[in-house]
């Protein structure tokens, strides 16, 4: 699907979503003041309605028509959203980002994709292990500190014993620990956001080149 389409239906979601808001809130006062304009010309002569009575019918109607255009004011903001997370989507087209995996690549002239470690905490101890397709061991690195967050890193693409690594898939992994405690790190691989998509329910998702399946933007770790 085309960028302007991905994003000209998103417009067009939030706009009919307000005017379906705006008949429902214009349809509901009117069966209000059908209702209390019938109770008046069928009320008892004898026992009319009182002042304070009326008065409450009318401050309920006014209630229900403030609620009606809150909900209608949200739906506008809630498409207002939408469309400027389509636009954010639109803007990635064409660049680096990390998610979520542990892929590395080694291309021409020892030439490698970055990858990143997400830690929940500061660590003291940081062990990266490079393996290839064979799980084989082909670089690892002395242990580092790291502090909390998303931390990007880039393989010379030499090996343990000092050779150029082969072209090719490899795969990262990463230990860590804090006073001698381990804690959860999450291996980050790099990828080129090639286009845009919606799911089922219009949300924007990132086509990554077919690396993993389309993300979304709360997926995306660090931008390249």
């Amino acid at each position: 699907m085309a960028v302007a389409n991905v994003i000209d239906s998103g417009v067009r979601s939030a706009l009919n979503a307000t005017g379906a808001t705006a008949s429902a809130s214009a349809d509901l006062q009117g069966s209000f003041m059908t209702l209390l304009v019938a109770q008046l010309q069928n009320q008892d002569p004898m026992n009319p309605m009182e002042n304070a009575e009326m008065t409450s019918q009318l401050a309920q109607i006014n209630t229900v028509s403030g609620i009606e255009s809150l909900n209608e004011t949200l739906a506008g903001i809630n498409g207002q959203l939408d469309t400027s997370q389509m636009l954010q989507a639109a803007d990635m087209i064409g660049k680096g980002v990390l998610v979520e995996g542990d892929r590395v690549l080694v291309g021409e002239e020892a030439a490698t994709t970055p990858f990143g470690i997400e830690l929940p905490q500061a660590a003291d101890n940081v062990h990266i292990t490079i393996r290839n397709a064979a799980g084989e061991v082909v670089r690892s690195f002395e242990p580092f500190s790291l502090d909390a967050g998303v931390e990007s890193f880039t393989w010379d693409g030499m090996t343990n014993d000092g050779t150029v690594a082969p072209e090719g898939s490899y795969r990262v992994s990463v230990s860590a620990s804090a006073n001698g405690d381990s804690l959860l790190a999450s291996t980050l691989n790099y990828a080129l956001v090639s286009g845009v998509s919606l799911d089922e329910q219009g949300a924007p998702k990132l086509d990554l080149g077919g690396i993993t399946e389309p993300v979304s933007l709360d997926d995306i770790r660090q931008i390249l």
